[in-house]
């Protein structure tokens, strides 16, 4: 039987979702909790690896287990009890096991979150920048990334992957008041630091010290070195994995925290 877990975290305590032999993950935790729940090992595979600090509205993972679980609310609920209080698990429910957290998925979206103000009760969720960023000029940057495929200049230069290309099905930044904006970018798939990387270069064309000509040639440099460095990972959320309608039928009758 393979089930998909709904859940959510904040990152800051976390060296990142996969299993890390220097620190504390997400995924770790995760395993640990379901492992004493249930009575037997278990071992998630997730949607996508987000980075140290980085944090989830919503993410998926699967596991597979021999015998079917007797999901109930209270079931979800007391493990909940046992994960940490920065960990959330939303919905368990059964899929076909040809199903994968990560293959299967369609899309991911990402929102950056920066703040001008100091806030106490934002630590570590939002990026404190002071600076008056010009919007209208990071969202011309928007339209030029829309027109290419080909990321390479966004992602970290150790990535294992077999090529750059993603699709993306929108980009723009978005005033959400005087203090907090909003960075939107979703895609069918996402290179390791991409997100992060092309935040920190729009915000070089938002202070106007890097022309929309300049950001043209580093996406068709493909070089990581000669785009702006990465944005700060606390601003960063997962906030939708999507996936074919048939992978989520029992999501919808199946039983939730």
């Amino acid at each position: 039987m393979r089930y998909f877990i709904e859940l959510s975290y904040r990152g800051t305590e976390y060296h990142g979702w996969q299993t890390q032999a220097n620190g504390v993950s997400v995924q770790v935790t995760l395993e640990a909790a379901l492992t004493q729940r249930i009575g037997t090992p278990i071992y998630v595979m997730g949607s996508g690896r987000t980075d140290a600090g980085v944090h989830a509205r919503q993410q998926f993972a699967h596991f597979d287990i021999d015998e079917p679980l007797n999901l109930t609310d209270t079931f979800i609920y007391s493990l909940n009890c046992i994960l940490p209080s920065d960990i959330a698990i939303h919905a368990i429910f059964p899929v076909s096991d040809k199903d994968h957290a990560r293959f299967s998925a369609v899309s991911r979206y990402y929102q950056y979150h920066i703040t001008r103000q100091k806030n106490a009760f934002q630590t570590g969720l939002t990026y404190h920048f002071r600076p008056l960023l010009n919007v209208a000029l990071m969202n011309e940057a928007c339209q030029i990334l829309l027109q290419h495929t080909n990321f390479q200049s966004f992602s970290k230069a150790r990535a294992n992957v077999t090529h750059f290309h993603c699709r993306l099905d929108f980009a723009y930044w978005e005033r959400i008041n005087d203090d907090l904006l909003t960075f939107h970018i979703k895609a069918n798939r996402f290179l390791w630091g991409m997100v992060r990387t092309i935040v920190g270069t729009m915000v070089e064309i938002g202070q106007e010290r890097m022309s929309l000509d300049r950001f043209e040639q580093i996406i068709l440099a493909r070089d990581r070195t000669v785009a702006g460095r990465a944005a700060p990972a606390n601003g960063l959320y997962l906030v939708e994995v999507g996936y074919p309608a048939e992978v989520m039928v029992a999501r919808g009758s199946g039983h939730k925290a």
